[in-house]
C-alpha cells in the first residue's frame, strides 16, 4: 500500500482536497497546482463549459443573445460569474474546485485569463489544463471554462 505524502496545502473549505506541489520553492511561479489529491469517497460536481454567453440561451443559437465583449478579461469574468453561480447554487466555493479545463482561441490571451481567474480563486490553485482551439460555440467567444468540484463529505452546506 502506498503511503500518502504530506500535501502542500489543503482547501480551507474542504479537507478532502489537497494541493500537490512537487517543488514548493517554485509555487509562486505557478498559476495552478500540478496535481490535486481528492481523498475519500463523495459526490463530485461536473460543471459544463461556460463562455461569456448567458448560461440559459436558446438552441439553436440566436445571435442577439450572444454579445461578447472583445476583452479576454471581461469574457473570462463573465464565464467565472456563471460558474460561481453554479457553485453557490450547490453550496460550494472556489476552493472546492479540483480541476479546471480552459479553452482559448488565442494562447496570447492566457495571461489575461489567468489574472482574472486569480481574482476568484485567490491563492487556491486547482489542477489545470489549457487547450488552444480554432473556435468556440458562438462567434466572438474567446474563452470557455469547465470545472470539477468536490463536495465536502460531512457537509452542513
Amino acid at each position: 500500500m502506498t503511503t500518502l505524502r504530506t500535501a502542500y496545502s489543503t482547501s480551507p473549505t474542504n479537507d478532502r482536497i489537497k494541493e500537490i506541489q512537487t517543488n514548493p520553492a517554485r509555487v509562486k511561479d505557478m498559476p495552478y497546482a500540478p496535481a490535486i489529491r481528492l481523498e475519500g469517497v463523495g459526490p463530485v460536481l461536473y460543471i459544463s463549459g461556460a463562455t461569456a454567453s448567458p448560461l440559459y440561451h436558446k438552441h439553436p443559437h440566436e445571435e442577439d443573445e450572444h454579445h461578447h465583449h472583445n476583452s479576454i478579461r471581461e469574457q473570462t469574468r463573465r464565464a467565472m460569474e456563471t460558474i460561481g453561480n453554479i457553485l453557490a447554487h450547490e453550496g460550494l466555493t472556489w476552493t472546492d474546485v479540483v480541476k479546471v479545463t480552459k479553452y482559448l482561441t488565442d494562447m496570447r490571451d492566457q495571461d489575461g485569463m489567468v489574472a482574472v481567474m486569480k481574482e476568484y480563486f485567490g491563492e487556491w490553485k486547482p489542477a489545470s489544463t489549457t487547450v488552444c482551439i480554432n473556435q468556440l460555440s458562438t462567434p466572438g467567444a474567446r474563452v470557455e471554462l469547465e470545472m470539477l468540484a468536490a463536495y465536502p463529505v460531512a457537509s452542513s452546506r
